[in-house]
């Protein structure tokens, strides 16, 4: 049986897709984390929500010799998808050096790894950030990249390069880079969900906890050039989200793919606002959100959304959660959590 290496596999989006790898079909996964922001009792909601086992691997794959060594019984390697990476834009501007650390060593470590192996097929974990504050909106594949407004958003950048000029010295390697854009909500079932083990950066964790009286929510600025005049985002439900990973995986094993290294951007294509998905969770919710207004963020960019023109007709990939949806099952989430 052919084997899938799954990096960052404990997180949240890395769970997600465990979940669709494993109900959705027949390889065996090896996931690799080593719970810098995550926790192992992620891998018991998997296994619960799937009813099947895969192989787990603690380590950090900064550390070349400990990936070779730990992965050196892993047998029919057929693909890699690269979760594991820091994610925050704020946390990369507190401490630059550790993501750029962090972010390409693991990237390259891998690469080293397929190299070796000859591991012909390869999905990126890449992000919106990488399009800064774009001319034009909505953007597409095509859209020039402007300066990253973080080191995170950096980080992506360089990392799409590296595999682009990685791909042209190796043409035995096919890869697929995958820009999300906002990913947000919970497993359907309510069991599985965004849980940082630091406090959460990302916006709606912040607000299904400050719904329960466990964080507080400000929202940085509402002076942009904007509509309502908050920042503008694309958010997507993470199984969508996930669902993608199978569909570019099945993409390039089933050699569909029109070039080396193909790009696909992942958002529902439409813009919203801090301020309507604030709205949209005290609806579905039925729970009145205490926040407040604060200055704007270094690192935020003013608004990004996305075509997703590209997935959808190359992958055949849908997006089929609305943001109600999204929020809908966020909450479930934190309400599961308070519950146990």
């Amino acid at each position: 049986m052919k084997t899938i290496i799954v990096t960052g596999g404990a997180g949240y989006i890395g769970s997600h897709t465990l979940i669709e790898l494993l109900n959705k079909t027949d390889y065996n996964i090896v996931s690799i984390d080593n719970f810098s922001n995550s926790a192992a009792n992620s891998y018991d909601r998997v296994k619960a929500l799937t009813k099947r086992e895969f192989q787990t691997i603690n380590i950090d794959l900064c550390n070349e010799n400990d990936l070779r060594q730990n992965l050196s019984n892993v047998k029919d390697i057929l693909g890699i998808i690269h979760f594991a990476a820091f994610k925050s834009v704020p946390d990369s501007m507190a401490d630059p050096v550790l993501y750029y650390w962090n972010n390409i060593n693991s990237l390259t470590n891998l690469l080293k790894y397929a190299k070796e192996k000859q591991i012909k097929n390869f999905i990126f974990s890449s992000s919106c950030s990488v399009y800064g504050n774009a001319d034009e909106l909505p953007v597409t594949e095509e859209t020039l990249l402007k300066k990253a407004e973080s080191p995170y958003g950096h980080t992506k950048q360089i990392g799409e390069d590296i595999i682009e000029f990685f791909s042209k010295s190796n043409p035995w390697l096919n890869a697929v880079i995958l820009r999300y854009f906002n990913p947000v909500g919970a497993h359907l079932s309510g069991t599985n969900g965004e849980s940082p083990i630091n406090k959460p950066n990302n916006l709606v964790p912040i607000i299904t906890q400050t719904a329960v009286g466990k964080n507080s929510l400000t929202v940085f600025g509402n002076d942009y050039s904007t509509p309502d005049g908050y920042c503008v985002r694309d958010y997507i439900h993470v199984t969508d989200i996930a669902d993608a990973h199978i569909k570019a995986f099945e993409y390039l094993v089933k050699q569909k793919n029109k070039k080396k290294v193909s790009l696909f951007n992942l958002g529902t294509g439409k813009g919203v606002s801090v301020l309507e998905v604030i709205k949209s969770f005290e609806k579905v919710s039925k729970t009145k959100l205490n926040y407040t207004v604060g200055p704007r963020r270094a690192g935020d960019v003013v608004a990004v959304y996305c075509d997703n023109t590209l997935a959808r007709t190359e992958l055949g990939w849908t997006p089929e959660f609305d943001l109600d949806n999204m929020m809908l099952t966020a909450w479930k989430w934190q309400q599961n959590l308070e519950n146990n």
